[in-house]
């Protein structure tokens, strides 16, 4: 007779982070709305339940930041996640002048820089026919645009990701950000403070001078809100695009049929980026605050307590993708929450996605197939974002 374990979740838990899915299934059927006794946060499974809160402002708050980590976690959130820590009309004033500079119009002509810096990375990796996807170019390709966006020169740049992933990173059985991670915040933090301070004196045509310039009605944002926002480029601008391309190239390997698309023809990429974000999100949960008392599935939730909206569950929910367990690129992805929604929906998306659909683009017209070392594989381990610290790839170049 087969025991089944009692069901459990936790987003610090390392089994999590090698698969969440099975225990994702099992809280949209037996728990939609799963209660955590320990760490004292209710967590939402189904799509439906997801999508009504990143809708819902006035029920479910950001005021206290989107990570469960306690040092992460308060009323001071808004100095490193800027606006995503922001209810309105604080959240709506800081989105209507950063919106002046990251305008879509901004991100489109990115692209043939983003070209360029992809295949900068690519041509050297692929010579050699074996590299790591993650360390010689999932890692750097965000982290070089980003930089070219805001102003980080060149020299400056693999410390920055250095800092940036230590911030991310969770060790097992710890609840909260490690000692390491908290010293690369205070040292970002002041990286950042001495740019602003310099685009004070010296204008530089980059989104960090253009923020500082940025106003609407006299209304100019403070030299804080620019480094929260600019933090807020660095770790989830740039965390989550990598983990995008990782799980993107890992899971086409693991399903060759779907792979052999793009790669034999390049317009199947839209649908691959698409089909990653939704069957691997890099984002995989985000916290919410309740400002009022709220019943979902049956369970009353008071006032101030936390929720994690699972977007990584929400994504793989049967009723809305069926056979959502299959890797699938002629699916039809409209449905995904991976961005969130509303007022919220992530103004990094556009970005996101064209980093990804040049770099995937840029692959699939050099390589006609590729192999991972599953040896060498290892993830990183982090309570939002999903995805992989090394990828060694093996090419067959065209």
């Amino acid at each position: 007779m087969t025991t089944v374990a009692p069901l459990a979740y936790s987003p610090y838990d390392y089994a999590i982070h090698e698969d969440p899915y099975p225990t994702y299934a099992r809280l949209r059927a037996e728990a939609p709305v799963f209660y955590n006794e320990e760490l004292d946060f209710f967590a939402y499974a189904r799509h439906a339940d997801v999508l009504a809160a990143f809708r819902d402002v006035d029920h479910y708050s950001n005021a206290y930041g989107v990570s469960l980590d306690p040092a992460a976690f308060g009323p001071e959130a808004h100095r490193s996640m800027s606006f995503l820590a922001m209810d309105p009309p604080r959240h709506t004033r800081m989105r209507s002048i950063v919106g002046k500079s990251f305008t879509p119009r901004r991100v489109a002509a990115m692209e043939e820089g983003i070209r360029e810096l992809a295949v900068a990375l690519l041509d050297p990796a692929l010579e050699t026919g074996r590299f790591d996807f993650i360390g010689d170019f999932a890692g750097r390709l965000p982290m070089d645009v980003i930089s070219e966006l805001v102003g980080v020169p060149p020299a400056d740049r693999a410390e920055i990701r250095r800092l940036a992933d230590l911030l991310v990173h969770r060790e097992e059985g710890m609840h909260d950000i490690p000692p390491e991670g908290l010293d690369a915040a205070l040292t970002l933090a002041g990286y950042y403070a001495e740019m602003v301070a310099d685009r004070r004196r010296h204008e530089r045509d980059d989104l960090t001078w253009s923020l500082l310039q940025a106003e609407i009605d006299g209304d100019r944002l403070s030299d804080d809100e620019v480094i929260g926002f600019l933090f807020l480029l660095v770790v989830a601008g740039n965390e989550t695009t990598t983990k995008l391309l990782g799980n993107a190239w890992y899971w086409g390997w693991r399903h060759p049929d779907q792979r052999a698309k793009p790669l034999g023809d390049p317009s199947w990429v839209p649908n691959w980026v698409e089909e990653t974000l939704r069957y691997d999100t890099s984002t995989q949960m985000l916290v919410r605050v309740t400002r009022r008392p709220v019943r979902v599935q049956g369970v009353d939730i008071a006032p101030g307590r936390r929720v994690l909206l699972l977007v990584g569950s929400a994504n793989r929910d049967e009723a809305v993708f069926p056979d959502s367990e299959s890797y699938d690129l002629e699916r039809n992805t409209q449905d995904l929450v991976s961005f969130g929604s509303g007022r919220h929906f992530c103004m990094g998306a556009a970005l996101a996605r064209l980093e990804a659909r040049v770099a995937l683009t840029e692959l699939a017209r050099r390589v006609r197939d590729y192999d991972v070392d599953e040896g060498g594989v290892a993830r990183v381990h982090s309570i939002n974002v999903r995805g992989f610290a090394a990828l060694p790839t093996a090419v067959t170049v065209r």
